[in-house]
């Protein structure tokens, strides 16, 4: 028999879910069906989520939403295990690719890189930890907008000047979001000598439990060794971006 913890736990992931999905008016008897729970059994755990501050109720719509302080804390969490599981994700890719891959974030226009893990031998120079790069043309900046429509990616770049880093740097707003389609499509993005002459990657979103994309994991290196294994390197990153995931999901 399922706990009521865990119930509890159902009902505030299908609430999540509705609210990624657009739903703004979100009713016990939506998450009755959702879950084909008894909508007055449901009803009552609601309220018991109210009083301890899990759910709320929006009085202008009517509609059931998370508490605030539900995402700040889950926010915070979230981005421990990014650094904490993150590096397992990173040690791994690494001893299955034998490249140096990076955990990245978005931030404004940027991307930041906020965890790496080199292979023996690499000869990087410094870490690139806290260093942010603009995001039109890093090695993960596709893969954390993947999940942004046009609209969304304009308006982070709306005060960005595309200068040119690399022979394939995008040319601007418009180029960009044609390789982003591209990158959508695949499931994974691919920057070829982008952001620097003979540097190549392929990196993969990672979404939280709302399924909002929240960080990348990339692969990155020299162009001459990386392309010939595009396939394999982003089948591993996806791979872990999807163990990840359940880390963050917590199952």
């Amino acid at each position: 028999m399922e706990s009521s913890v865990g119930k509890g736990l159902d009902v505030l992931m299908a609430l999540a879910h509705r609210t990624a999905e657009g739903h703004r008016r979100t009713s016990a008897t939506d998450l009755a069906r959702d879950l084909a729970r008894d909508r007055s059994q449901l009803s009552r755990g609601l309220a018991a989520m109210r009083e301890e501050d899990f759910v709320a109720r929006n009085r202008t719509l009517q509609a059931l939403t998370l508490h605030w302080r539900l995402y700040a804390d889950t926010q915070e969490l979230t981005a421990h295990r990014l650094r904490t599981d993150g590096q397992t994700a990173l040690e791994g890719m690494v001893g299955e690719t034998g490249e140096s891959c990076y955990l990245g974030v978005l931030m404004g226009d940027a991307t930041v890189t906020i965890a790496e893990r080199v292979p023996q031998g690499s000869k990087q120079v410094g870490s690139w930890i806290g260093r942010p790069y603009p995001a039109y043309c890093s090695d993960c900046g596709q893969a954390l907008l993947s999940d942004a429509d046009d609209e969304e990616v304009a308006a982070v770049f709306a005060r960005t000047d595309f200068v040119r880093h690399g022979p394939n740097t995008p040319s601007g707003l418009d180029d960009f979001l044609r390789r982003l389609a591209a990158t959508r499509e695949r499931g994974y993005s691919i920057v070829d000598e982008e952001a620097e002459p003979g540097l190549y990657s392929v990196a993969a979103p990672v979404r939280d439990f709302r399924g909002e994309v929240v960080a990348a994991l990339q692969v990155v290196g020299p162009r001459v060794r990386l392309a010939p294994r595009t396939e394999e390197l982003a089948a591993t990153a996806l791979r872990w971006a999807d163990r990840l995931e359940a880390a963050l999901r917590g199952t």
